[in-house]
C-alpha cells in the first residue's frame, strides 16, 4: 500500500454485497474526503479476525497469569527485598517504552504480525532464561527485566494496532469486555493451578514446572498467531509525532496523555505489589492462588456485565465511580494488612475496575479513529499512548523504590499505596471533558483535535 493511502482493510466490516468502510468513515452519515458513501451497519458482532486476536491475547494472558505473579515471588524468596522487585519492574517498563518507540517503525512500515509473534517469542525466551538461571535469577533481574520489557513492547504495540483495525467505536467496548473476561478467566484458574502445584511439590520443582508450562503456552500462542492475516501497511513512521502533537495547546491529546500518565502510575506498582504482599503476609503460594481465584472470578463477572451494558454516554460517570471505589478500598490497610484485608481490596477493585478501564481504553482508541489523519497515523498515536502509560509506570515504580529503600514500615507502605493508588482520580479529572467527535457530529464545547 502506497504512502498516504486513505484505503484500509475491507475486513473491518461484514460484506453483504455493498461497499463497507471502517467505522471512522461512517459516523452519523459523515465521510472523509475521497471515501465512498457507506451504509451504516448495526452495532454487533466481532468478526473472525477479532475473535482470533482475542484467542492469542487469551493465551498470552493465560501464560502470564500462570507464572507472572510467581516470578516476583520467586525473586522475593531469593532476596527478600522489595527494592529488587522494584528495580526489576523499572527495567521492564523502561525497556518496554523504548521498544514501543523503536518498534513503531516495524509495525508501521513492515509486517506487524511478525512483531506480535516476536513479542510472544520473547515471552517464551524470558521463561527459558528464568529456568536456566534457576535460584540465581534474582542476580540477573536487570537482564530478565530487559527481556520481559522487549516482549511486552513488541506484543502490545502490535496487538493494539491490530485491535484498532479489527474493531470500531460500535464494538470496541464489547471487545474490551471480552478481553477483560478472558484475562479474568485466566487470572482465576492459572494462578490457583500454579499455587497448587508449588505446594504439592518441592518449591524448586513446582516453580520449574509452572515456568515450563508458561513457555509451552507462549509457543502455542505463536502458532495461533499465524492464523491472523497479514495486514496492509501504509506510509512512513513519524518518529517525532508525539513531541509535535503534545506541543499543541488545542489538542485533546494533552489531557489524554496526562490521564494516561496517571493511569500508568498506579499500574506500575499495583501490577506487582498486591500479589507479592499476599505471599509476604501468608508465606504460602496456595493462598496467592486462592486470592487470584476469588478476585479474578469477581473480575470475570464484572467485565462480562460491564462489557455488555456500558454505553459511550455513561463512560464519564462510570470512570468516576470505578476510580473512587479503587481508592476507597485501600483504607482497610490502615487498620491491618493481612490476607483478609488484601482480599477485600482485591474483590473491591475487581468489581469496579471495569467501570474505570473499559471507558478509558475505548475513549482513547475512539479518539485515534475520529479523524482521517489520526487513523493514517494510528501506529504513532498508539506509540504515544503507550509512551504516556510507561512514563507513569516509571514514575510510580521510581517512587516505590525510593520509599522502600529508606523505609519499609507498615505506615510508610500504606501511605505509599494510598498516594499511588489515588491516581485513578487524576485520570478521571483529565478525561472528564474529553469529547470524541466523528464526521457529521456537531462539536461540543471542546473538540477532540487529534491532529499533530
Amino acid at each position: 500500500m502506497h504512502s498516504g493511502s486513505t484505503h484500509f482493510p475491507n475486513k473491518w466490516g461484514r460484506s453483504r454485497g455493498h461497499i463497507e468502510a471502517p467505522a471512522w468513515r461512517e459516523r452519523e452519515g459523515g465521510r472523509f474526503p475521497g471515501t465512498p458513501k457507506v451504509r451504516r451497519r448495526k452495532s454487533g458482532p466481532l468478526d473472525g479476525q477479532a475473535r482470533l486476536l482475542l484467542t492469542v491475547n487469551g493465551l498470552f494472558a493465560a501464560a502470564n497469569a500462570l507464572s507472572g505473579a510467581f516470578v516476583n515471588v520467586y525473586l522475593w524468596r531469593a532476596k527478600h527485598d522489595f527494592a529488587v522487585i522494584g528495580w526489576f519492574t523499572l527495567v521492564h517498563h523502561l525497556t518496554m517504552a523504548i521498544t514501543f518507540w523503536t518498534a513503531g517503525k516495524w509495525v508501521k512500515e513492515h509486517n506487524k504480525m511478525n512483531c506480535l509473534r516476536a513479542g510472544v517469542a520473547f515471552a517464551a525466551l524470558f521463561y527459558l532464561a528464568v529456568l536456566s538461571f534457576g535460584e540465581r535469577s534474582a542476580d540477573y533481574f536487570a537482564l530478565l527485566g530487559l527481556i520481559q520489557g522487549i516482549s511486552s513492547g513488541l506484543f502490545w504495540l502490535a496487538f493494539n494496532v491490530v485491535y484498532f483495525e479489527v474493531t470500531d467505536p460500535d464494538n470496541r467496548d464489547k471487545f474490551n469486555g471480552w478481553a477483560g473476561l478472558l484475562g479474568a478467566g485466566a487470572g482465576m484458574i492459572a494462578p490457583w493451578i500454579s499455587g497448587f502445584l508449588i505446594v504439592r511439590m518441592t518449591a524448586a520443582t513446582g516453580y520449574r514446572l509452572i515456568f515450563t508450562i508458561s513457555l509451552v503456552v507462549f509457543l502455542i500462542g505463536v502458532v495461533f498467531s499465524f492464523f491472523l492475516k497479514k495486514r496492509k501497511t501504509a506510509g512512513h513512521y513519524d518518529w517525532l509525532l508525539t513531541w509535535r502533537c503534545l506541543r499543541r495547546k488545542d489538542t485533546a491529546w494533552r489531557p489524554v496523555s496526562l490521564a494516561l500518565v496517571a493511569q500508568g502510575i498506579r499500574e506500575g506498582v499495583f501490577g506487582f505489589i498486591i500479589a507479592l504482599l499476599v505471599y509476604v503476609h501468608t508465606g504460602n503460594e496456595m493462598q496467592l492462588g486462592n486470592f487470584s481465584l476469588i478476585t479474578s472470578a469477581v473480575s470475570l463477572i464484572a467485565f462480562m456485565i460491564t462489557g455488555r451494558l456500558l454505553r459511550p454516554a455513561f463512560r464519564r460517570m462510570a470512570m468516576l465511580i470505578g476510580a473512587a471505589v479503587m481508592v476507597a478500598v485501600i483504607a482497610p490497610f490502615f487498620w491491618k494488612v493481612n490476607f483478609y484485608t488484601l482480599l477485600l481490596f482485591g474483590v473491591g477493585v475487581s468489581m469496579f475496575f471495569p467501570l474505570y478501564s473499559i471507558p478509558m481504553t475505548s475513549t482513547v482508541f475512539d479518539l485515534i479513529g475520529s479523524e482521517a489523519e489520526s487513523v493514517r497515523r494510528r501506529e504513532e498515536y498508539i506509540v504515544m499512548r503507550e509512551l504516556a502509560l510507561n512514563v507513569g509506570r516509571l514514575l510510580g515504580t521510581a517512587v516505590f523504590i525510593l520509599v522502600v529503600t529508606f523505609n519499609q514500615t507498615p505506615a510508610a507502605m500504606n501511605w505509599l499505596l494510598l498516594g499511588i493508588g489515588s491516581s485513578p482520580l487524576v485520570t478521571w479529572y483529565f478525561m472528564r471533558k474529553v469529547q470524541v467527535h466523528f464526521p457529521g457530529e456537531k462539536p461540543g464545547p471542546k473538540a477532540a483535535g487529534a491532529r499533530a
